[in-house]
């Protein structure tokens, strides 16, 4: 057998790759995200092909205590067996984490936080989440939801958004941007930061001043070695929003902490997670 397949069970897309215990990735294919659970463990099952190990990640909670997953962006609000399912079916040993734990497996492997043991990765994108690595331990919770935290209260000011998503989610995330901006993603409002509009650029500025304030609450409480910043708005808008949220977090987080912790922006992009999920297959390969 020769390697092990990574899956990256994202919200819109499902990303498959043969990766070997470099972490060289020999073969990949993206495909449409399935809205059911046997939709989903399909696309794994017609892919496992001669490996020793499949390593899984999925864009929400997983409780490794039941092997069950909660993914309400792919397969509504109940919980689903998506281990035993995926047992069923391949005949090689089957690992499943959250997208947080792969990111930030990934990026402490091979990434930009390489051979660190104390590492949160910040993902910013439709929604915002933290993978957190503390000591070289993935720090789950009791119920699979540590680094949920788009949770965090940063405004004492109440807003009715933030019930159903978290406050710096509902200040800082994707969707929050194009909202402030008026436009249909964040992406248009990048755009048009780039191309010098003030409106435009204040958006991202409100977004990077409350993903600051996380930041510096993860540094305080973690004391990281590193902070890593992915998903789909810093890969988009890091290089116009690092040097703020840097210089933010300096005046908000302990500051022994803080000068002791790199902030970097993600060096493996979306493969982050799937270098993660190959992560956890190798951990239990043969």
């Amino acid at each position: 057998m020769t390697g092990v397949l990574a899956v990256d069970l994202g919200g819109t897309k499902t990303a498959l790759a043969r990766v070997d215990a470099q972490g060289t990735i020999s073969a990949r294919v993206q495909l449409p995200a399935e809205r059911t659970l046997d939709a989903s463990v399909e696309q794994i099952v017609h892919a496992v092909d001669d490996v020793a190990a499949v390593g899984v990640i999925v864009p929400g909670i997983y409780t490794p205590s039941t092997g069950r997953a909660w993914c309400p962006n792919l397969w509504g609000m109940d919980e689903v067996p998506l281990l035993d399912r995926l047992q069923q079916r391949v005949r090689v040993p089957v690992a499943i984490d959250s997208d947080r734990a792969g990111y930030v497996l990934g990026e402490s492997w091979l990434g930009a936080a390489r051979g660190l043991r104390d590492v949160a990765f910040v993902s910013i994108s439709t929604g915002i989440g933290v993978g957190i690595l503390a000591n070289g331990v993935v720090i789950r919770g009791a119920h699979g939801i540590a680094g949920a935290a788009g949770w965090f209260a940063l405004d004492p000011d109440w807003k009715d958004g933030y019930g159903a998503m978290g406050c710096w989610e509902a200040e800082a995330a994707g969707p929050a941007i194009a909202r402030r901006f008026a436009v249909r993603n964040a992406a248009d409002v990048v755009q048009a930061a780039r191309a010098g509009d003030a409106a435009a650029r204040a958006a991202l500025d409100h977004a990077a001043r409350y993903s600051a304030m996380g930041i510096a609450n993860l540094i305080s409480v973690l004391n990281p070695e590193a902070v890593v910043l992915g998903g789909g708005v810093m890969q988009g808008a890091g290089d116009l929003l690092l040097d703020q949220i840097r210089a933010e977090v300096r005046r908000w987080a302990q500051p022994i902490a803080a000068s002791r912790c790199r902030i970097e922006l993600t060096e493996l992009g979306e493969d982050a997670g799937l270098l993660g999920a190959a992560r956890l297959a190798l951990a239990i390969s043969d």
